[in-house]
């Protein structure tokens, strides 16, 4: 027999079956048992995301520290490089003009 309402299988009532009383309590556990398996695997799957996310910001946080010393010491070797006797010079329209040779001692 055809059922010709479309509507009429909503609700709660429209899970029940007739003759499925004895399994029913059983069907139940297994289905809380699941739920609670999935859930503790979300979990455990969430505290390894969050420590994974933690392991790389403090990987990034080390190299950014020693990026910052290994710019420091590059300045610190331009600074010394510029001091060994030679004369800057700039291009400012169609002459040059030197900065340096005024120093003392030269």
């Amino acid at each position: 027999m055809i059922n010709s309402d479309p509507m009429g299988q909503l609700g709660f009532n429209a899970r029940r079956r007739p003759g499925s009383g004895l399994l029913a309590p059983f069907v139940w556990v297994a289905g809380l048992v699941a739920t609670a398996l999935a859930v503790t695997v979300g979990a455990l799957l969430a505290v390894f995301t969050a420590a994974a996310v933690a392991m790389i910001a403090l990987v990034a946080g080390v190299l950014v520290f020693f990026a910052g010393f290994a710019l420091r010491a590059r300045r610190a070797m331009t600074a010394r490089r510029r001091d060994d006797g030679v004369i800057d010079a700039k291009k400012v329209g169609d002459t040059w003009v030197a900065y340096g040779w005024e120093k003392d001692g030269r």
